[in-house]
């Protein structure tokens, strides 16, 4: 996500991490995504917004002890985020797989498990992480059969009393046949016998990409509108996980 991150595409600037396969680069014009863009930063800002709540919320912090893992971490900017609020390098985990992006994270933040591979194949233990992030990755697994091996082995990774979050948007994206927005209906699917609680984000890209180099505030002032947004940003629960 590879914005994680994630993928580069028209509903997914903001994460910067491409998990399970994003554009190929004849689909994405040079630099469209790079944080020159105010568009970017805006959407990765709201976006940062409700993740920290989440973590607060989940009673998360300090994270200095807790075990993250990025599922799709593109060149690593979800984990660079956790990095800065408090977690601990050999405490965070990574797996996408594009090899040339593990390259870069492992470059970019040494100490932490980044490792290439498969969303459906998790190499970790049961019961292994506090937090799970999925940041614009299940869009990008266009197979049905390896969307619900992806989602099973979060959910097995994860620790009692652990969260998923999850980042993705929910219409298909008219320019891109290599992605496929997911309603919250089949989230809910792909996650049974868990809690999830839905949040719209994200002010769509074609308003947002007009609005924002004007006026951030006025965007910021669209994006309190609900039907305005194109994402969903959820926090999933196993049941009887407290």
């Amino acid at each position: 996500m590879t914005l994680t991150r994630a993928a580069r595409r028209q509903h997914a600037d903001v994460a910067h991490n491409g998990a399970s396969g994003t554009p190929k680069a004849s689909d994405v014009p040079g630099g469209r995504y790079g944080w020159q863009h105010p568009v970017n930063q805006f959407w990765y800002f709201h976006l940062y917004r409700n993740v920290l709540d989440a973590l607060r919320r989940a009673g998360m912090f300090p994270l200095a002890e807790r075990r993250i893992l990025d599922v799709g971490c593109g060149e690593g900017l979800w984990p660079s985020s956790f990095l800065t609020w408090g977690a601990s390098a050999g405490c965070l985990s990574g797996i996408d797989v594009s090899e040339r992006r593990i390259d870069i994270a492992r470059r970019r933040l040494p100490g932490m498990d980044l490792r290439c591979g498969d969303a459906g194949k998790l190499p970790w233990s049961d019961n292994s992480f506090d937090v799970v992030a999925a940041f614009v990755t299940f869009s990008s697994i266009l197979d049905s059969g390896i969307r619900r091996s992806a989602a099973s082995e979060m959910r097995r990774v994860l620790k009692p009393g652990g969260i998923i979050l999850w980042y993705d948007f929910f219409h298909d994206s008219p320019r891109n046949r290599n992605v496929r927005g997911i309603r919250a209906g089949e989230v809910r699917e792909l996650f049974p016998q868990c809690r999830v609680g839905f949040k719209k984000v994200t002010l769509a890209p074609p308003i947002a990409r007009s609005i924002v180099p004007i006026s951030w505030s006025a965007a910021s002032l669209l994006n309190c509108c609900p039907l305005l947004r194109t994402h969903y940003f959820a926090v999933i629960q196993p049941d009887g996980d407290h």
